[in-house]
């Protein structure tokens, strides 16, 4: 049999990546915590934690983590139908994949319709963020394509819109005599990070095909919210999640490069099968929230 006291420590320093944090939130000494997990390593026969700074779990020590966190997870909904036991203990942080545009427009609507969870976002871009749940290292993730994760549930969310936008100042300064190839090979532009692939997307779908697909000069900005502003500032072009975009889009703060070259990025819910109720619950609250704030999943640009 597992023993959870160790199994505690040993996702604690995990997920705080440390050992002092983890006996800040265990309530215990930092050599208590060294003691557990070296405890567990002999009893598991390999190591379980790569020290550094920060620490970071093996394939076994990942592992048990995962099983560690789901068991936490059930056993804090057992007085829900036990009441019994006692009134609930702290709640367990649910650990979540999602990218940045989405947390920035709808999923915080979700997260309110639960206000007695704790949340442990984390934030990647979509097309990505689905690895977090099959290295098992999240329960859910809102992604974008690549297939169900194995031992997952799927539901298809909506689309989220972007508009390629701008300042009218940047407009003028880089497109006076139209976008084109050319000048938006000149023209600085805003990417995310190294994942973020929405810019290069927009160019080859607003451009004709048989034109070469420029590669701008461009402004790193991991922030979607600096994204906007950026663009307000007049420092580059980028593609804005039309929710945020919108109102500035309005009052002519900002301008589309190419009206009606909208690019439409569907988003699904994956969640674990793990039979908890917490997360039924919050797939019910990620529904209706992308229901209220996406637009249907294949509806075409401009409609």
């Amino acid at each position: 049999m597992l023993d959870y006291a160790l199994l505690e420590a040993l996702a604690a320093v995990i997920r705080t990546g440390g050992f002092d944090r983890a006996a800040r939130q265990l309530h215990l000494t930092p050599s208590a915590i060294s003691q557990r997990v070296k405890l567990l390593e002999e009893r598991m026969g390999t190591a379980l934690v790569v020290r550094g700074q920060p620490c970071r779990a093996t394939p076994a020590g990942l592992r048990l983590c995962q099983h560690a966190e789901q068991v936490a997870l059930l056993e804090s909904e057992l007085p829900r139908t036990l009441p019994g036991l006692g009134p609930l203990t702290a709640p367990v942080p649910l650990r979540i994949a999602v990218n940045a545009d989405s947390l920035a427009t709808w999923f915080i609507n979700a997260m309110a319709a639960l206000p007695h969870c704790l949340f442990d976002l984390v934030l990647d871009d979509q097309d990505h963020s689905a690895d977090w749940l099959r290295r098992g290292e999240v329960v859910a993730a809102v992604t974008a394509g690549g297939g169900t994760v194995p031992g997952c549930d799927s539901l298809a969310l909506g689309a989220l819109r972007y508009v390629a936008t701008a300042s009218p100042d940047f407009m003028g300064r880089h497109f006076a005599h139209g976008v084109d190839a050319v000048s938006l090979s000149r023209a600085p532009c805003l990417t995310f990070n190294a994942k973020d692939g929405l810019q290069a997307a927009w160019l080859r779908r607003a451009l004709d095909q048989g034109v070469p697909v420029p590669t701008p000069p461009t402004h790193w900005l991991p922030s979607s919210q600096a994204f906007v502003d950026a663009a307000l500032a007049g420092i580059g072009w980028g593609m804005n999640p039309l929710l945020l975009a919108a109102p500035h889009l309005a009052t002519g703060r900002l301008v589309a490069l190419l009206p009606g070259t909208e690019l439409d990025v569907p988003l699904v819910w994956q969640r674990s099968r793990l039979a908890s109720a917490t997360l039924a619950e919050l797939t019910r609250a990620v529904r209706r929230a992308a229901t209220e704030r996406l637009l249907p999943a294949g509806r075409e640009p401009g409609v």
